[in-house]
């Protein structure tokens, strides 16, 4: 499933620069509780190195049903990013909702590859629920961080 992963991670690099000013890392990670930045660092870890682990497969129905997931998550993940980029200034972009938008929209494709991550390349007692919960808990932890931002800005 690591194959998922690369649309996101070359995305992120390209564009990460084209975010509005509040989004550039000296001022999104100025001044962030030491709890939320190690529990979303350590989060992060953990979602994005267990797709390395596990075989990318789409032959059931529930597997299907996480490509579909992902692909609508990353559509809605991109056009979160295309609105901060191209309308910084729009009440959407100035919302709470628009600006934390690039942080829970994740969700989305994050359930997606936990769907079709169904097994891990070892015998291991894994689930597909284990991968979204830890998913669940990472964006917690990062749309905390968002939410700081956002908050410190107004």
């Amino acid at each position: 499933c690591m194959w998922l992963l690369l649309p996101i991670m070359v995305w992120n690099w390209f564009l990460a620069n084209k975010l509005p000013r509040a989004y550039a890392t000296e001022i999104f990670d100025h001044n962030i509780p030491s709890f939320i930045a190690n529990g979303e660092n350590i989060f992060r870890a953990i979602v994005f190195i267990l797709p390395l682990l596990m075989p990318l497969r789409i032959e059931t129905q529930t597997q299907k049903l996480g490509l579909g997931l992902y692909l609508a998550g990353t559509l809605i993940y991109f056009l979160s990013w295309l609105a901060q980029i191209y309308f910084p200034q729009s009440a959407w972009s100035l919302s709470a909702f628009g600006f934390l938008a690039p942080a829970y929209t994740p969700l989305i494709w994050l359930t997606g590859i936990g769907l079709i991550g169904s097994a891990l390349y070892f015998p291991a007692p894994y689930r597909s629920w284990m991968y979204i919960v830890t998913s669940i808990v990472f964006i917690g932890f990062h749309l905390s961080h968002a939410t700081t931002v956002y908050l410190r800005n107004l």
